[in-house]
C-alpha cells in the first residue's frame, strides 16, 4: 500500500484543484463536457488509455491502466443539480476516484490489476450508470467502487429503489369565464391526484416515499388547462416494495383523470434505480481502511436508519460486487441537496475527504486483490456473469426464452441532452 499511498499524496494538490475546478463550473446531466475533460486530464498524464463517448453517451468514458485479469472499476460522477450546483458533492467523487486510480496504477502490475476509471454522467437524473451497465461498459469489471460525500461517514450506505415519473393529464381548453362548461380541466386532475397521493401517505409501507412537483399547470388563468403534468419520484426500500407503491400511486393518477373527465399517461423519465447492495467483504475492507485513516463511521446497526435517497450505483451493485460508502464533510449541519452543502463541498473538510476517499478506495482494492480467496471469488463471479451474458445473447439470437442483456430505450432525459 505504500506505493499507492505515496502516489495519491504526491497528487494532492492536483486532486484538490480538480475538485474545485469541477465545482466552479457545474454542469447538468449529459452535458458535463468540461467536467469530463478535467477528470480525464490527470489520467492521460499518468498514461491511462481513454475512450470517450462510450455507451453512445457523449459524456461517459472509460480510462484504463494495466492489463491484469482483475479489473477494478472506479466510478466518477460529475453532474450537478439544477440551480444548486454541486450540492451533492460530485466534484469530490470525481477527484477521489481519480486519486484512487492514480494510486492503484502504481501497483497494477504487481497485483495483476486493470485499473478502470468509469466516467458516469447523469446520476442526479438520467441514470448514466444504468445505461452504461445495459450497454456493456461494465462487462469486464470484477469489482466496482466509489465514495460519496455526506454529513457523516457511513461505510455500508443504504439507498432506496426509485422510479422517476412524469404523469401527463390531457383535458380540453376553453375560455375559463365565457364557456368553462366546455372545458375539461387538466389542472384540476393534478389537484385531485395530489390530494389522493397525500391521503395515501399515511398508509405507505415503511421506507416507501413519494414526492414531486407540478411541471406544467396551464398557460393562463383565463384558459382552462388542456394539459398539465406532474413530475414525481416514487421510492422504496427495495424493488419489490417499489412495485407495490407504483400500483397504489397509479390508482391515484387514474383517480385524478376520472374525476375531471381527463385522460392520463405515465412516462418513465429516467431508468429505474434499484437499492444499494454492498458486497460484504469489500465493505469490511473499506470500513477497516477508513477507520485507519482516523475516521469513525457510524455503527453498522444504524446505517439502515439513514438512507441516502437513491443512486444508479444501486443497479451496479445488484450485478457486480461493489461499494458506495459515504465520506463525511463538515457542512455546518447542512445535508446534500441544500445550498450550504454545495458551499461546503470545497472547504477544508471536503478537500480532506477527496484524499481520504482516494486512499480508502485504493487500499480496499489492494486488500481484495492481495487476498487469494477474495480475489478468486471476484474473478469467479465475473466469469459466471459473462457466461450468463453469453447464454442470454444466444437465446435472443435463436428466439428462445430469455431477455436482452444490454438493451435500453433512450430515456426522456437522455433524449433531451
Amino acid at each position: 500500500m505504500q506505493l499507492s499511498d505515496a502516489a495519491i499524496k504526491a497528487a494532492v494538490d492536483q486532486l484538490i484543484d480538480l475538485s474545485h475546478s469541477i465545482h466552479a463550473e457545474p454542469e447538468l446531466a449529459f452535458e458535463e463536457t468540461r467536467s469530463v475533460a478535467k477528470t480525464i486530464a490527470p489520467l492521460v498524464e499518468r498514461g491511462f488509455e481513454v475512450e470517450t463517448g462510450v455507451a453512445d453517451l457523449p459524456t461517459a468514458f472509460r480510462a484504463s491502466f494495466g492489463s491484469g485479469p482483475l479489473t477494478v472499476g472506479i466510478c466518477a460522477e460529475y453532474d450537478a443539480l439544477p440551480g444548486m450546483g454541486h450540492a451533492c458533492g460530485h466534484n469530490i467523487i470525481a477527484a477521489s476516484s481519480v486519486g484512487a486510480a492514480l494510486g492503484l496504477a502504481e501497483v497494477a502490475d504487481a497485483l495483476g490489476l486493470t485499473v478502470l476509471v468509469l466516467g458516469t454522467p447523469a446520476e442526479e437524473s438520467g441514470g448514466g450508470k444504468v445505461l452504461m451497465l445495459e450497454r456493456g461498459v461494465f462487462d469486464d469489471v470484477a469489482m466496482a467502487m466509489m465514495v460519496h460525500p455526506g454529513p457523516l461517514d457511513i461505510a455500508g450506505a443504504h439507498s432506496l429503489a426509485m422510479a422517476d415519473l412524469a404523469i401527463t393529464f390531457h383535458g380540453r381548453e376553453a375560455h375559463a369565464s365565457a364557456a368553462p362548461e366546455l372545458g375539461r380541466n387538466a389542472g384540476d386532475a393534478v389537484t385531485v391526484t395530489q390530494v389522493a397521493l397525500g391521503l395515501l401517505r399515511q398508509h405507505l409501507q415503511p421506507g416507501q416515499q413519494l414526492h414531486g412537483i407540478v411541471g406544467d399547470g396551464g398557460v393562463a388563468p383565463n384558459i382552462v388547462p388542456g394539459r398539465a403534468e406532474l413530475l414525481y419520484y416514487l421510492r422504496a426500500v427495495d424493488s419489490v416494495s417499489l412495485d407495490n407503491l407504483m400500483q397504489r400511486a397509479s390508482a391515484c393518477f387514474e383517480a385524478g383523470a376520472l374525476a375531471t373527465g381527463c385522460t392520463q399517461e405515465i412516462r418513465t423519465v429516467a431508468p429505474t434505480y434499484t437499492e444499494l447492495t454492498p458486497d460484504p467483504a469489500l465493505l469490511f475492507a473499506y470500513r477497516e481502511q477508513i477507520t485507519r485513516l482516523g475516521r469513525v463511521p457510524i455503527a453498522p446497526e444504524l446505517e439502515a436508519q439513514r438512507p441516502l435517497g437513491s443512486t444508479d450505483m444501486g443497479n451496479v451493485t445488484n450485478v457486480i460486487p461493489g461499494i458506495h460508502p459515504v465520506i463525511g464533510i463538515d457542512a455546518g449541519g447542512a445535508v446534500t441537496h441544500q445550498p450550504d452543502f454545495a458551499a461546503a463541498s470545497v472547504n477544508a473538510s471536503a478537500d480532506r475527504a477527496v484524499v481520504d476517499g482516494a486512499l480508502a478506495l485504493a487500499r480496499t482494492a489492494i486488500t481484495a486483490a492481495g487476498d487469494e480467496e477474495h480475489r478468486d471469488r471476484l474473478l469467479q463471479r465475473l466469469v459466471q456473469r459473462q457466461e450468463e451474458f453469453q447464454v442470454r445473447e444466444r437465446s435472443e439470437r435463436t428466439g428462445g426464452p430469455g431477455c436482452p442483456v444490454r438493451t435500453a430505450e433512450p430515456s426522456d432525459s437522455e433524449a433531451q441532452s
